[in-house]
């Protein structure tokens, strides 16, 4: 694959998962989320390291840390998108992992589904993103009753599917249920 292609696949990849995420964001009532939502992708400091590591078969991330050991786009990105659990981990903090506020709550779960529709594309099931989230959930710093709230949406939606589950108003009990 050349660099013209590399450019122009990953530049469709992220529009097209920022996209889904959009949609989704609007269906739980955060639509300012899902337009600012990983605006940082397009930063030269990202993407011109996805592009250099794209294959189209994982992310450039992945591969860029394969190679390097570290990746500058990854830390670049999870210092400046709220909706990452990571912007949100203060090793040296009283509360190492404070509850997200629920903004950015609502955009991780609109992230978490729209990157197993755009990566998996017609493998992907309501199922998937429940069973991948329960094989990482135990290694992600992240405050346990937010990872209750995650585990119990992830879960309705591999029973109901995706439409009653993302909606304004169940995404506000569930926060209210696990974090208020």
């Amino acid at each position: 694959m050349n660099l013209v292609q590399k450019i122009f696949k990953h530049f469709c990849l992220i529009t097209k998962h920022k996209w889904i995420v959009f949609k989704l964001c609007v269906r739980v009532g955060e639509p300012i989320r899902g337009i600012l939502h990983d605006l940082s992708k397009y930063s030269w400091t990202e993407f011109s390291e996805s592009i250099k590591y794209f294959n189209g078969e994982h992310s450039p991330i992945i591969e860029c840390k394969r190679v390097t050991g570290y990746s500058k786009a990854w830390l670049h990105h999870k210092g400046r998108n709220k909706h990452h659990t990571e912007y949100w981990v203060d090793l040296d903090a009283p509360e190492k992992t404070p509850i997200m506020p629920y903004k950015y709550v609502a955009e991780m779960l609109c992230d978490k589904m729209a990157a197993g529709i755009t990566y998996q594309g017609k493998n992907w099931t309501k199922e998937y993103e429940l069973k991948y989230w329960l094989n990482e959930k135990e290694h992600i710093l992240l405050n346990q009753k937010v990872k209750d709230l995650v585990t119990d949406c992830l879960t309705q939606v591999s029973e109901k599917g995706i439409k009653p589950v993302y909606t304004k108003k169940n995404f506000k009990d569930l926060y209210k249920k696990y974090c208020s």
